[in-house]
């Protein structure tokens, strides 16, 4: 069987999260299977996206700038 294998870009418009977000992932080894070509990640079509470990409260709410106590 081939595994197809698709780019950051793609695999981050499918899981609607950045390209950036995608190639720390990468980088952090969690996505399984995605490998670096030269410059560029190879990700598995298939693969699952991980759990957003710096979310711990199940909702993201950004701190504006300036307000140092939450």
């Amino acid at each position: 069987r081939k595994m197809e294998l698709i780019t950051a870009q793609e695999i981050a418009e499918k899981w609607g999260i950045s390209q950036r977000r995608i190639r720390t992932l990468c980088a952090e080894g969690r996505i399984e299977g995605a490998f670096k070509m030269g410059a560029y990640w190879s990700i598995p079509e298939d693969a699952e996206k991980p759990f957003d470990e710096r979310i711990k409260t199940g909702k993201y709410i950004k701190a504006k700038s300036g307000d140092l106590n939450g």
